[in-house]
Formats: C-alpha cells, sequence, structure tokens
C-alpha cells in the first residue's frame, strides 16, 4: 500500500484517474475524503458552495467504504469518490431546503432516485450545495471562485463552484433553461446536460415536467460519463425515462472517433448579445479547426424558442410552485412570485402550442445533425458577469433544455479579464455518447494548440 499521497498532487488527478487508484488498492477512501476535507476548509469559507456540509458525516462514510473494500467484495463505479448534490435532491437525514426559507428545517425520509444511485456504486456523499431560491433566478450566496466578485450563475450555483474550487471532484445539478451549462461555463469547469429522460428525477424538486433535466458538473467530459452513468435508468415514477438500456457513456468517451469530427458552428438566436470577444473567440476557433468545422444558419423559427420554454416553464412553475405560493408567496423573492403569476394567466392554448412547437424544432434540427458530430455554440454571452444581483443570461441554453438534446460545456477559452468562458456542444436526443466522445476530442485538440 502506497504512502499518504500529498493532497494537492491528489487533488490535481480527475475523478477516472482517482476511480482507478482506489480500485487498484494504491488509494483509500480515507485518505481521498480527508485530502478534499482540507480544501472545502480553505476554499469555502470565501466560496460558500455548501448548504449543508458535516466532515465527520463525509469521515464515516469514507471508514464504511474501506472496510467494505478489505472484504474482497466487488466495489461500485464510484467506490470512494466524493459527490457534491445540488439542495434540490432529498437526501435522508440531511436537509434539503430547496433554497428556500418556506422549506428551513426540511429533512426528507427518502433519498432521490439519483442518491440511491450514488450509495449503490459506493460514492461518498460530500455534502448539499448551494441552490438559487427553488432552483430559479434569485440567487444564493456562493460566488465565482476565480473572482468573488463575480456570479458563479445559476441556478446550480454551488455545484459548479464546489468542483471549480476543487472542494469536491464530481458534483450534481439540474437545469430547467440554463442551470447547469452556464454556471459551469462561468466557473471554469465540464458541465453536461443530458437528453431529457436518460437520469430520473425522483425526488427531485419539480420546477417544470417537461423540462427538469438532471446534470453533472466535472473536470473533464471523460469525469462527467462516469458521474452520468452511475445516475441514468429507468424509474417507473418518472414517465420520461426509458426501459431500453443507453450505452455506457464513459465506454465511448474513452473510444477515439474513428476519423475527425466535424463540427457545425451556429450563431444561435440572442447571438446579438453576445459580447465581442465571445463572437470573436467561436468565430477563430471555428476558423482553426478548418475543414473540420462549417457554419449553418437556423430556420427564423428558432427565434421564437426562448419565448415558447418560457411559457412552458412558467405555466408547470405555477402548478408546482403553488403550495410555495399559498404557504407564503410574500416570502418569495419578487423574480419567483412574477414567474409564478405570470404562468397563473397563461392559457391553455398557448401552452399545448408551445408544447408542440419542441417537436417541430426539433425536427428542424435534423438535417444539420446529420451533417456533424456535435453544433457548437458559446455557453453564455461572454465570461460571469460583475455582481452577485445575477446569475446571468441563459440565452444559448434553453432552446437545447427546450427540446430535449443533450449539450456539454468544455472550458477552452478565457475572457479578457482572466474569467473563463465555455465552448457549448449539442447533439441530438440519445446522441450523449457521442457528445461527450466528441467534447473530449475537442479538449485534447485544444491542448495540442496551446502546447
Amino acid at each position: 500500500m502506497a504512502g499518504k499521497p500529498k493532497t494537492d498532487a491528489l487533488l490535481d488527478l480527475d475523478a477516472c484517474t482517482l476511480r482507478d487508484r482506489i480500485a487498484s488498492g494504491a488509494l483509500r477512501a480515507v485518505q481521498l475524503a480527508e485530502a478534499y476535507l482540507e480544501r472545502v476548509k480553505e476554499r469555502e469559507p470565501q466560496v460558500q458552495a455548501f448548504a449543508w456540509h458535516d466532515p465527520e458525516f463525509v469521515m464515516h462514510q469514507a471508514r464504511e467504504l474501506d472496510r467494505f473494500r478489505a472484504t474482497g467484495r466487488a466495489i461500485g463505479p464510484l467506490h470512494g469518490i466524493p459527490v457534491a448534490l445540488k439542495d434540490v435532491i432529498d437526501t435522508v437525514r440531511i436537509p434539503t431546503e430547496n433554497g428556500t426559507v418556506l422549506d428551513q428545517g426540511r429533512i426528507p425520509v427518502t433519498d432521490a432516485f439519483v442518491v440511491a444511485q450514488l450509495k449503490k456504486a459506493g460514492a461518498i456523499i460530500m455534502g448539499k450545495t448551494v441552490t438559487t431560491e427553488l432552483a430559479f433566478l434569485s440567487p444564493g450566496k456562493t460566488v465565482n471562485p476565480h473572482d468573488p466578485a463575480h456570479t458563479p450563475g445559476g441556478s446550480s450555483s454551488g455545484s459548479a463552484a464546489a468542483v471549480a474550487a476543487g472542494m469536491v471532484p464530481l458534483a450534481v445539478g439540474t437545469q430547467t433553461g440554463g442551470s447547469v451549462i452556464r454556471p459551469a461555463a462561468f466557473c471554469g469547469v465540464t458541465g453536461f446536460k443530458p437528453s431529457f429522460g436518460l437520469i430520473p428525477r425522483t425526488g427531485v424538486l419539480m420546477q417544470s415536467h417537461t423540462l427538469d433535466t438532471l446534470g453533472v458538473f466535472a473536470r473533464t467530459p471523460a469525469d462527467a460519463a462516469l458521474l452520468a452513468d452511475a445516475l441514468a435508468g429507468y424509474d417507473a415514477l418518472d414517465k420520461a425515462t426509458s426501459m431500453d438500456p443507453h450505452p455506457r457513456l464513459l465506454d465511448t468517451t474513452l473510444t477515439e472517433p474513428p476519423v475527425k469530427p466535424t463540427l457545425a458552428f451556429v450563431r444561435p438566436p440572442g447571438w446579438a448579445d453576445a459580447e465581442p470577444q465571445t463572437r470573436a473567440a467561436i468565430e477563430e476557433l471555428a476558423e482553426a479547426l478548418g475543414e473540420q468545422a462549417f457554419w449553418v444558419d437556423l430556420p427564423p423559427a428558432f427565434n421564437e424558442a426562448a419565448a415558447l420554454r418560457e411559457r412552458i416553464n412558467f405555466a408547470e412553475m405555477a402548478k408546482y410552485y403553488y403550495r410555495y405560493a399559498r404557504q407564503g408567496l410574500d416570502k418569495l423573492a419578487p423574480v419567483t412570485r412574477e414567474a409564478i403569476e405570470k404562468g397563473s394567466a397563461i392559457t391553455a392554448r398557448d401552452y399545448l402550442a408551445a408544447l408542440d412547437w419542441r417537436e417541430v424544432l426539433h425536427a428542424g434540427l435534423g438535417e444539420i445533425f446529420e451533417r456533424c458530430d456535435a453544433i457548437v455554440t458559446p455557453a453564455a454571452p461572454g465570461p460571469a458577469p460583475e455582481g452577485l444581483g445575477s446569475t446571468g443570461n441563459a440565452i444559448f441554453n434553453g432552446l437545447w433544455t427546450y427540446v430535449g438534446t443533450p449539450s456539454v460545456t468544455v472550458p477552452l477559452l478565457q475572457a479578457e479579464n482572466g474569467l473563463p468562458m465555455g465552448v457549448q456542444l449539442c447533439g441530438p436526443r440519445s446522441g450523449d455518447a457521442r457528445l461527450l466522445r466528441t467534447a473530449r476530442w475537442l479538449v485534447g485538440w485544444a491542448a495540442q494548440q496551446d502546447a
């Protein structure tokens, strides 16, 4: 058995490498937990990514996992790997307060589906991460790890910031508009929002049954695939899920494409909102890729996607948050109250029309996806905006949530002020494995260009 690794060197390793070291016996869960707890002690006072964190609980899990490992029985794919959970995901005997005073002190009696999956896989529950109020737009206490004067994004702010600050290798969040991709881009980590229905949502705060999607945060596309594989599955309580087996994302991600991928660059609705440095960086990336890249325009109908997605979001939010409105509307942030009120006023005709347009727009993407391995757009209009009163603009994320296609952001770019900027890749429904493989290739290609 190797001696205790140096903390900094250990925390520089990606989750897949950590998994392999634990599986081989070169690293114990206790050693890894201690290293991450040291980093939390160092960074959490400033970043404030956690809504709930108990070091003794973390060490208890680690010791139990090491005892299990010593019996010689088979271990799970995340054995000993710390994972943080957005505080909208139910955890038995651990507070899940959904970012609102109306749920203060709430302690679930059952685990969410994904928490049960994590425990089955041998993961260490590192803590609950800060969410915006009810996973909407009113910010929590978390700051951007790269510059505390800037937003970390939202609504999965704590999950993104915890990974970016090196306090945990993996984290889980949710996206209804841009709540995984945007904070991942602002914090400079990989964020993966899978195809709608890949990961069951049972035991997770529901805002919109048509849009809500669980996603993951990691350092690399392969790490994101590792976590998503452990979470994916079929759950009869979530009608969005399917009994059809999904391909193993990690296995496909680690397989190099037989040929270099082809990437379709799109100037999506809201392109005018992108900062000049963002537009220039994306155009330079396309030029550098040469024959592997081509530009394509989306049909005019896509200009309505943001409004259509919002209509569904607000209408369903009014339904699912009705109990909060009755319990204490005056205790919710103005932006949350306004959304609920707008949703209550949407007609059935307009709501159903917005649902119909999802399939129309998805069909419109089919021709593009037939010609490429992934569509490339900015992940956000620019780097994380200064100030903590807003979580930023999700204009480049909502379309893919609306049509249910997978998307991933990788931190390939840097803004003029030194903050990270993400490049978003999008694939067709159920094309998650191919998308992650393409993202991994692009990250490797970009590293070669910088070498």
